[in-house]
This record gives structure tokens, C-alpha cells and sequence, in this order.
């Protein structure tokens, strides 16, 4: 038993060897990019929330990243996406709450700096509701949003539905 896991071990560190040579085959052909805050251009949305794609394309198949900024007060309303995604907190106090209440009351608050991850087809709403909050959202595309109340529009006042 003994020599099988070791032998199991050396394997998979050769596996992982040869892939992270593989990796770095790839990107050697590739530029570095670097963009700065100040370079980022905003798109204003419904509300005061703005929106930008900083790398890829989330209506294309392949990896995408994303940010919003949420004013004070304002959330998404419930909806849910076909695809996993990635959130950080870049700066403010983001809050997340899952399910299709939209209660602000039953969010998580999550500061500067927090990860969460959503799984596809869960809904949940999220946004601020203190202060100006930015979030960073990565994910692989090609993905889509399914709003579970389509007739109030894609982001405004929580409050409790049900």
C-alpha cells in the first residue's frame, strides 16, 4: 500500500511538472497587460450602476472578467446565472443574499477584500446598501441572467417580496 501511494505521489508530480511546463509554453508567446484604474472606462447603467469588461467577452465562450460599481442603496434583483462566477470585493461593503426575497435584512455584508462564489442557476441579489461598492465578477462565458422578477428591471431598492 505503501509503494502504491508513493508511486501515485511521484506520478501525479510529474503530471503537475509537465503541465506547468505546458503553461508556461503557452504564455511565453503572450504580452504582459496591464491596465490602470485610470484607464478603465465605465459604462453607466440603470440607476447609477456602472459596468466595465476588463478582459474576454461574458457573451463568448472563454474566461471573462468583469466590474460594477453599486451606488449607495442600490441591489440587483434576484436573478440567477447559467454559469458559475468568481466575486471580490474590490472596495465598500458588498452585500449578498441568496434566494428570491430580496430582503436587504437577510444579506451578508462582505468587506474589502472578500471572495464569494456563486454557483450556476442560484439565485441570489446583491449590491450595497451603505456605501459606494465595487466588485470584480470572473467567470467563463459564454453566460446569461435569468431574472426572477423581470418586470422590476434589473436593480433597484431592496425590500422583502415574500
Amino acid at each position: 500500500m505503501k509503494l502504491a501511494l508513493n508511486l501515485f505521489s511521484l506520478g501525479m508530480v510529474c503530471a503537475l511538472s509537465s503541465l506547468s511546463a505546458l503553461s508556461h509554453a503557452q504564455t511565453a508567446d503572450k504580452d504582459f497587460v496591464t491596465i490602470k484604474r485610470e484607464q478603465i472606462v465605465w459604462k453607466d447603467g440603470d440607476l447609477g450602476v456602472k459596468s466595465t469588461v476588463l478582459f474576454g467577452d461574458p457573451t463568448k465562450p472563454g474566461l471573462y472578467i468583469v466590474r460594477n460599481i453599486f451606488p449607495a442603496g442600490i441591489m440587483s434583483t434576484p436573478h440567477s446565472h447559467n454559469q458559475d462566477r468568481y466575486v471580490t470585493v474590490i472596495r465598500g461593503t458588498w452585500n449578498a443574499g441568496t434566494g428570491p426575497s430580496w430582503d436587504p435584512a437577510s444579506t451578508t455584508a462582505l468587506p474589502t477584500g472578500s471572495v464569494m462564489f456563486h454557483p450556476a442557476n442560484a439565485v441570489h441579489f446583491d449590491g450595497s446598501i451603505k456605501e459606494e461598492t465595487e466588485v470584480q465578477i470572473m467567470g467563463m462565458g459564454p453566460v446569461s441572467t435569468k431574472s426572477v422578477y423581470p418586470e422590476l428591471g434589473r436593480f433597484g431598492n431592496a425590500r422583502k417580496m415574500n
